[in-house]
């Protein structure tokens, strides 16, 4: 079981492991593979956030990280070039520029989900999102009237309001009782995770989450809707970025 230490420390730029085990690309025949730490603050594809890339160093040899997917309890990186031994102890160091563009995006994302949830009670049927980019659908029939115009005002508006975001762990039993908790079509959290991370726009937005968050939505940047999209009756997609 890899420890996820970006869940307690968002801002962790570097850390220390120990490598538990490796898989040489191509049964060794190629260079690189993938390598498992007992702990790691690259944050691994996952709820529509993608890995963090950066580095890899250890006595005798350094490496890039390109991927990061968590496999059961356990999560691998992608390194590029030689591979530490098992049982060494390595320096990770993330992409700080990539990373902090991803949390301002999955701030961004809850920001206009809390506005839309609070004006609208609609349900999110899915999401994905690159640095500065992302798009997010609804449970809309049709969108309504001005949408567009009015959700751009409300979360830069929310933004200029320089909210503080705050991480909380709660028990799985009291977290699931709030159904505001869960804004998604269909409850993602593993029955393996006995406790919830809740991630909260303080007086704005409040969900169970496990991404990565700058501290308030003073740091997201200007937000703006590039377009919307229909994806069947009852589904529409909002597209947008980040300046």
């Amino acid at each position: 079981m890899t420890e996820q230490l970006y869940l307690a420390d968002q801002e962790m730029r570097a850390f220390t492991a120990t490598v538990e085990a490796t898989e040489p690309a191509d049964g060794g025949a190629g260079p690189g593979g993938r390598v498992r730490l007992d702990r790691t603050a690259f944050y691994a594809t996952g709820g529509g956030q993608p890995h963090d890339t950066g580095t890899f160093t250890w006595d005798g040899g350094s490496g890039a990280v390109t991927n990061v997917r968590k496999e059961g309890a356990d999560i691998w990186h992608t390194l590029e070039g030689d591979l530490p031994a098992a049982g060494a102890e390595v320096r990770g160091e993330i992409d700080w520029d990539r990373r902090h563009a991803l949390m301002r995006t999955h701030s961004a994302m809850h920001t206009l989900g809390g506005v839309i949830w609070n004006e609208y009670r609609v349900l999110s049927t899915g999401n994905n999102m690159e640095p500065l980019k992302g798009r997010i659908d609804y449970e809309f029939s049709p969108l309504p009237d001005g949408f567009v115009e009015k959700m751009e005002a409300a979360v830069n508006a929310e933004i200029a309001a320089d909210r503080p975001i705050e991480v909380a762990f709660l028990p799985r039993a009291t977290a699931l009782d709030d159904e505001d908790l869960i804004r998604t079509k269909v409850n993602m959290i593993p029955e393996s995770v006995t406790e919830i991370r809740v991630v909260d726009i303080v007086g704005l937005d409040r969900q169970a989450d496990g991404g990565t968050h700058v501290r308030s939505t003073g740091e997201i940047g200007t937000f703006r809707i590039l377009k919307t999209e229909s994806k069947g009756k009852g589904n529409k997609r909002i597209r947008w970025e980040l300046s």
